[in-house]
C-alpha cells in the first residue's frame, strides 16, 4: 500500500495486522482520485471510517488543504497516526477518534467526503443519512462512496443526488453531489 501521486508519492503506508480493516486497492484508489482530481486543490476532505488513512493521505498529497480522519478502532487510529507522519502531512491532518456516526455533527463542513466503511454492515447507508441530516457537505461538494458492485447505492434526496456510478470488478464507486442552494 502506497501513496500514488503528489507530494508524498511512493510513500509506503503501514497496513493492518488483521483482516478487520480492508484497505482500498491501489487500482480503485487511483480511479477514485481520477474522478475527483480537479476538486482536490485547497479542499477540506473527510476520510470517514479512516482505516489506514490512505484515502485522506492521498488527498493531502494531491493538494487538499486539510483532511479529517474519523475512526473508532484503536489499532486503526494508531495506523493513521503513523501513516500521516510517514507521509509528512501531519500539519494538515486531524484525527478524530470515536464513533464516526456520532461525530458527524461536530466535524464542520467539507468539500469532499470519502466513505469506505466495512461492507455489509449497514454503515454506509447510516453514514450517508447522517451526512445529509447534518448537511456537512458544502454546496457543489462531492461525496464518494466505495461499496460492493452488487450492493444498492444509498438513496438520497435533494439537494443531494447521485451523479455517477463506476464499476471496477467487484467494487462500485458512487459519486454523490450536493447541489448549490439557490
Amino acid at each position: 500500500m502506497r501513496v500514488i501521486s503528489g507530494s508524498a508519492r511512493g510513500c509506503r503506508l503501514q497496513e493492518p495486522s488483521n483482516r478487520k480493516i480492508r484497505p482500498t486497492t491501489d487500482k480503485v484508489k487511483e480511479s477514485m482520485f481520477n474522478i475527483i482530481q480537479f476538486e482536490l486543490e485547497g479542499s477540506r476532505v473527510l476520510d470517514m471510517f479512516g482505516g489506514t488513512g490512505q484515502l485522506g493521505i492521498e488527498a493531502l498529497s494531491r493538494g487538499a488543504a486539510e483532511a479529517v480522519f474519523t475512526e473508532a478502532a484503536g489499532e486503526a487510529v494508531r495506523i493513521i497516526e503513523n501513516n500521516v507522519r510517514a507521509a509528512g502531512v501531519e500539519d494538515r491532518a486531524k484525527i478524530v477518534r470515536g464513533d464516526c456516526l456520532v461525530n458527524v455533527p461536530r466535524l464542520g463542513r467539507f468539500d469532499i467526503i470519502l466513505l469506505d466503511p466495512p461492507y455489509a454492515t449497514g454503515l454506509l447507508e447510516k453514514a450517508v443519512a447522517r451526512i445529509i441530516e447534518f448537511d456537512i457537505l458544502q454546496d457543489n461538494g462531492i461525496m464518494l462512496c466505495e461499496l460492493p458492485a452488487e450492493a444498492a447505492s444509498p438513496e438520497v434526496q435533494a439537494p443531494y443526488s447521485i451523479h455517477r456510478e463506476y464499476r471496477y470488478g467487484k467494487i462500485k464507486l458512487v459519486v454523490y453531489i450536493r447541489e448549490e442552494k439557490t
